[in-house]
C-alpha cells in the first residue's frame, strides 16, 4: 500500500524516483543493497515483514527483513551520502499507555514483530546518522488488503459483526503517510524519530462503524473485547502516537482520522 502511494506522490512532484520491488532487490543481500543505493539522495525503506502473527513462529526470518535489511540499507545510505527514511511501527511500544506516546518513549515491544522492528530502528540510528525514522500504525490504502476492505466485505456478507472496542489507535491512509514522508524530506527535517499517524483516535469498533457507513451498509456492529479474538501475537491496547517532533520541525501532522477516512473511503473501498 505505502510503496504504491509513495510512488504516486513522488511522481506527482516530478521527483526522479527508482522503485524497487521485492523481486528487484533483496534487502537482506548487503552487496545488492549497496549497489542499488549508490547514487541516491534519499532512500525510503518500505520493505518489511508485516505478518504480525506469522512473525511469532518465524522471528529469525522477520528479523532478517526488519532488522538486518534495515541495517544493510542504513550502511548503504551512509556510504552513498543519502538520507534514509525508515518506516517503523507502534508495535515498538507495549501498548499499555493512557496518553499519546512521545517519540522518545523507551521502546518496550511485546511481540516478535515489535522486537524486530525495534531492532531495525536501533540499526538505523547506529549506522545512518542522516535518518528519519517514521513510526506509523493502523494503515489502510487502495493497494492491497487492509482492515476497511475486510470489514466492508464482511459487512456485505454477514447479518451482524462483532469488533473489538478495547484497542485504540489512529487509522492512517497510506497516501497521507506518503505525503508526510515527502514533506519531511522537503523540509529538511532534523535527523530523528517522527510519528506518521493521523490525529485523533478511535477503536476498531468505532472505525468499523465509520467504514460500513461509507460503504452504504447498515449491518449491525457489536462491541466486544480482545479476549474474544485471541491471536498468536499480542495487539497493543493503546496505539496513539504523539506528534510533538513534527511540530518542532515545522511540519504539519496528518489531519483527524475521521476526516481523512472520509477523503479516502471511495478510493480505498473501490481498490
Amino acid at each position: 500500500m505505502l510503496g504504491h502511494d509513495l510512488l504516486d506522490v513522488l511522481r506527482a512532484a516530478d521527483a526522479d524516483v527508482v522503485p524497487l520491488r521485492r523481486t528487484d532487490l533483496d534487502v537482506t543481500d548487503a552487496p545488492a543493497v549497496a549497489a542499488a543505493v549508490r547514487g541516491a539522495d534519499v532512500v525510503v525503506n518500505c520493505a518489511a515483514w508485516t505478518a504480525v502473527d506469522d512473525a511469532e513462529a518465524h522471528e529469525p526470518e522477520a528479523f532478517d527483513v526488519n532488522a538486518v535489511g534495515a541495517a544493510n540499507l542504513a550502511r548503504a545510505a551512509r556510504a552513498a551520502g543519502a538520507r534514509l527514511v525508515q518506516v517503523s511501527t507502534d508495535y515498538v511500544f507495549d501498548g499499555r499507555a493512557s496518553a499519546p506516546y512521545a517519540e522518545g518513549t523507551p521502546l518496550a515491544p511485546v511481540s516478535a514483530y515489535g522486537r524486530t522492528k525495534a531492532a531495525g530502528e536501533w540499526a538505523v540510528r547506529a549506522e545512518a546518522p542522516d535518518h528519519l525514522i517514521v513510526r506509523t500504525a493502523w494503515l489502510y490504502g487502495a493497494h492491497g488488503g487492509c482492515f476497511p476492505k475486510t470489514m466492508a466485505r464482511l459487512g456485505a456478507q454477514k447479518d451482524r459483526l462483532a469488533v473489538v472496542d478495547d484497542q485504540v489507535g489512529q487509522p492512517t491512509w497510506t497516501r497521507d503517510l506518503a505525503d508526510l514522508v515527502v514533506r519531511l524530506v522537503a523540509a529538511g527535517a532534523p535527523a530523528g524519530t517522527y510519528h506518521g499517524t493521523s490525529s485523533g483516535q478511535t477503536s476498531w469498533y468505532g472505525f468499523t462503524r465509520r467504514i460500513l457507513a461509507s460503504a452504504g451498509l447498515t449491518t449491525p456492529v457489536e462491541p466486544t473485547t480482545s479476549d474474544a479474538f485471541v491471536r498468536p501475537a499480542p495487539r497493543p491496547a493503546y496505539s496513539v502516537l504523539g506528534h510533538d517532533a513534527l511540530h518542532a520541525a515545522g511540519v504539519e501532522p496528518i489531519g483527524d482520522w475521521a476526516a481523512r477516512w472520509d477523503a479516502a473511503a471511495a478510493e480505498v473501498l473501490a481498490g
